[in-house]
């Protein structure tokens, strides 16, 4: 929180050239790009959800609890006073109120509930507003809204869950979920032999003696589980019939502590108000959902959905990045200019500003596609969400680093955002499959799915003649992969290339003409350099720049 009016005049010098304080602002309404997508793709609707959170992750209150949150992590409490196994993660206030603070704003469940079109939209952009004051609190949040499609797989287990979550209000202490007003949902399938092999997993299931033909008991371990104080876990196990998907309560039905021991909570790089962990099942009673053998076509749905919140959560660093860069280069002056009107550091923003107006266009557009009801569309989202991670989270650590840089010596100081945003930049890369596995997972949906190449195609064609960088960057992309089954080895190149054609033909459709031919000449026809601030002479940078501009 700002100190109230601080001395300016000081013994030895006044304090002068430096930018007024960030926070008091509306961060949706400072953000013409991300207004524009995220009515486009997700209706005019979203316009009074989306302000009235970005007013609140923009006040000096909310940006401090993301701070505080971060600065004071949680403590795994293993056992109480006399000795009592409690197994808890415990936190600091800023963290139950950032918490109530998304759940009041359905950011977990308005794309169940929205009962019109843009649900999905709405998830991404209230998640990527969120993630602008505070990014770690989105992991419990986005995994909860996942987990709806796999709750929704055994309604007679999980109908009461679903009732408590579609609707429910931040509700902390750990009690049966019948007197709770809310619930959250996590997730705990890698294991430390298999990683993102999952069919490498180790931990049993065994089915009880008892009146509930889908109650067993989980023996084994896992090596991520985000969120150990969520109510309830999906996770896998071998059942006699094979890898299955279980739904693991904190609470058993006869309201004792199940067993699950959190065994400790892991000591990130960043994502610091969260509370990953690994922990251990030890006769941990369980409800199966689906089939036995059938786990991973049960919980593919959540790691498919959970991969959209990692698009989001990538845009909303990108954006406080951005916002805090195009913030200080507008506050100071240097050789009688203020540092955004500099010719070299106006080109670093609008380079900047191009990277960030493809991501929100390629988001939004993903986002969209989750609403979809027909096949191609269904097979579009599955395509287009690994090419959106794989390539927006691989962009992150630099973008978020020029921002840092445009700062000078003070942006690498804790008191500013930008490490806490640098250390957060790589995560999303990392969770629900990494560079490797989502490049993969592309050359599987292209060889199984035909009709997720053929969605993919119709929607560049909608851009076809607009640009003739884009149409030949396009024809060379999808001949190649016409002629060609690209191989393990090509994995990478294969999705950097459909992301960038992909960004390029919906920018050419809908941001402003600078705006897409920037992108064209330098993300699609090379006329760039190899870092950012290196966009031709051609480029309109001023009318880039000028929709950064909110001071």
């Amino acid at each position: 929180m700002p100190s109230f009016a601080p001395t300016t005049r000081l013994e030895t010098h006044e304090v002068m050239n430096q930018p007024p304080e960030f926070g008091g602002r509306n961060l949706y309404a400072i953000d013409a790009a991300f207004r524009e997508g995220a009515q486009r793709e997700g209706g005019a609707w979203l316009d009074e959800p989306l302000s009235r959170l970005g007013a609140a992750v923009g006040s000096e209150q909310v940006l401090e609890w993301g701070a505080e949150a971060n600065r004071f992590p949680p403590e795994l409490v293993t056992f109480d006073r006399y000795g009592r196994r409690v197994d808890e993660a415990r936190f600091h206030p800023a963290y139950h109120s950032l918490m109530a603070l998304a759940m009041e704003h359905r950011i977990h469940d308005i794309a169940w509930t929205a009962e019109r079109p843009g649900g999905h939209v709405g998830h991404l952009s209230l998640l990527a507003l969120f993630t602008q004051a505070e990014a770690g609190v989105m992991c419990p949040i986005n995994m909860t809204y996942a987990a709806v499609p796999a709750l929704r797989v055994q309604p007679d287990v999980t109908g009461p869950w679903l009732e408590k979550l579609l609707g429910g209000r931040y509700d902390a202490p750990l009690r049966p979920i019948a007197g709770k007003a809310g619930i959250t949902v996590g997730m705990a399938m890698t294991e430390k032999q298999g990683g993102s092999d999952v069919r490498a997993n180790t931990t049993r299931a065994y089915r009880l003696e008892s009146s509930d033909p889908r109650a067993y008991r989980l023996v084994g371990h896992k090596w991520f589980c985000s969120a150990p104080m969520s109510d309830g876990f999906l996770t896998l196990a071998y059942a006699e019939r094979g890898l299955s998907c279980f739904l693991v309560p904190r609470i058993t039905p006869d309201g004792e502590r199940n067993g699950i021991h959190v065994m400790r909570l892991k000591d990130k790089l960043g994502n610091k108000s969260n509370a990953s962990s690994e922990i251990e099942y030890h006769d941990a009673y369980a409800q199966l959902l689906g089939e036995e053998g059938e786990g991973v076509k049960v919980i593919i749905d959540m790691v498919h959905h959970t991969r959209l919140g990692t698009m989001g959560g990538t845009l909303g660093i990108m954006r406080m990045a951005l916002a805090q860069a195009v913030h200080q280069v507008s506050g100071r002056r240097a050789f009688q200019k203020t540092l955004i009107d500099q010719p070299a550091m106006t080109a670093v923003i609008a380079d900047l500003a191009l990277e960030y107006e493809a991501a929100v266009a390629l988001s939004m557009r993903v986002a969209r596609a989750f609403d979809a009801e027909d096949l191609a569309g269904r097979a579009f989202a599955r395509l287009s969400v690994a090419v959106g991670k794989y390539w927006l989270t691989k962009r992150n650590p630099n973008f978020v680093y020029e921002c840092m840089e445009c700062h000078g010596g003070v942006g690498y100081v804790e008191e500013t955002p930008l490490p806490r945003l640098f250390r957060e930049s790589p995560l999303n890369a990392i969770w629900e499959g990494s560079g490797n596995v989502i490049a993969l997972d592309i050359l599987r949906t292209l060889a199984r799915e035909p009709l997720a190449l053929d969605a993919y195609a119709a929607e560049i064609a909608e851009a076809r003649g607009a640009d003739a960088r884009l149409d030949a960057a396009a024809g060379a992309l999808l001949d190649g992969l016409a002629r060609h089954r690209p191989t393990e080895g090509e994995a990478r190149m294969t999705a950097e290339r459909m992301a960038l054609v992909l960004q390029g033909a919906l920018l050419v459709r809908h941001a402003p003409p600078a705006v897409a031919d920037a992108f064209c000449a330098t993300r699609l026809a090379g006329d760039w350099g190899r870092s950012f601030g290196t966009l031709p002479a051609g480029a309109d940078i001023a009318a880039i720049v000028a929709r950064q501009r909110f001071d």
